[in-house]
């Protein structure tokens, strides 16, 4: 980093902020296996949210690839390094007030440890989308699983790469179990219950 830079810090507080919103500020880390309902789950609590009046935003993985990450790939160095970007992105959403849901497969612990370290305590919440690769395989709205089958696809999380479940998230959504409303609820009434919104 160049010895040039020099922080400057913003005329708004984060805690003016969410006075104004009238709401906390932090991340929903929805994550899961492709196909377990985390952009859905995460887009649908967004809507409701919008509508409680809450300032809400998704970042959604296939989204910011299309952007952002769009000279990145799949290997593992790759894939630790799109997780890096959205934190830092992450992190400026909950500066300014809102809350950031954010989608992505992010297979590995190390690195939704790193983002949830960007944060102040209570600012990360990691939601494990959970739902089994078989359900994933028959659900593959993508067709993905198919060409990772049929090695058309390297590095394919579930199948040819790995995918470390959270080992103590703040909650767990079973996609298997509860259809996406259902799981709105769930969210609703613990972020409700713990003061967030």
């Amino acid at each position: 980093m160049s010895s040039n830079i020099v922080w400057h810090e913003a005329s708004i507080k984060k805690e003016e902020r969410r006075t104004q919103n009238k709401h906390e500020s932090f991340i929903l880390w929805f994550t899961g296996l492709s196909a377990s309902g985390k952009s859905s789950v995460a887009n649908a609590l967004a809507r409701k949210l919008f509508e409680r009046g809450n300032q809400a935003f998704v970042l959604d993985g296939d989204n910011v690839r299309h952007g952002l990450n769009n000279d990145l790939g799949f290997d593992e160095t790759s894939r630790k390094e799109n997780i890096r970007r959205i934190g830092e992105v992450a992190k400026l959403f909950v500066e300014s007030g809102q809350i950031v849901l954010t989608a992505f497969i992010s297979p590995y612990r190390q690195d939704r440890q790193v983002v949830r370290q960007l944060v102040e305590d209570g600012e990360f919440l990691e939601i494990y989308v959970r739902c089994s690769v078989d359900t994933c395989e028959q659900r593959d709205p993508k067709g993905l699983y198919k060409k990772a089958r049929n090695a058309e696809i390297a590095n394919f999380t579930g199948i040819s790469a790995p995918y470390e479940e959270p080992e103590h998230p703040e909650f767990i959504l079973d996609t298997e179990r509860y259809s996406i409303e259902e799981c709105v609820e769930q969210l609703t009434t613990f972020l409700t219950d713990k003061g967030y919104i």
